[in-house]
């Protein structure tokens, strides 16, 4: 992946320079990228202002840090379902055999016992 050459609020400048006096071809010039890129910028970044690219990296960074927490989350709710799964076959063993267990409807099929 190529690294990128450009800060978001150097982009936004870019993107101002073709509101004001100047062409999107001289922009594009001046700033070495291309017209593709620039187009791709506005349709990301629009009429977007300083004030708010402040805003948007820190929602950028909250989702982030949510996804990590999800992310957590998720993972211990597994270890724990396994375990509990684990735990509730050694039981069955303990009383019995883990086949009477799941005839008796304690665990079906890929679910877990509700204690």
């Amino acid at each position: 992946m190529k690294k990128k050459r450009h800060t978001t609020e150097q982009v936004i400048q870019i993107l101002r320079k073709a509101d004001g006096e100047k062409t999107v071809e001289e922009v594009c010039r001046e700033s070495n990228i291309s017209e593709q890129t620039f187009y791709r910028w506005r349709r990301k970044y629009g009429r977007m202002k300083m004030a708010d690219l402040k805003r948007f990296k820190e929602l950028e960074k909250e989702n982030t840090q949510l996804k990590k927490m999800l992310a957590d989350e998720m993972l211990k709710i597994r270890v724990l379902e396994e375990t509990l799964k684990k735990s509730g076959e050694r039981l069955c063993q303990a009383a019995g055999s883990a086949e009477g267990c799941r005839e008796r409807g304690v665990f079906g099929k890929g679910s877990l016992p509700i204690f």
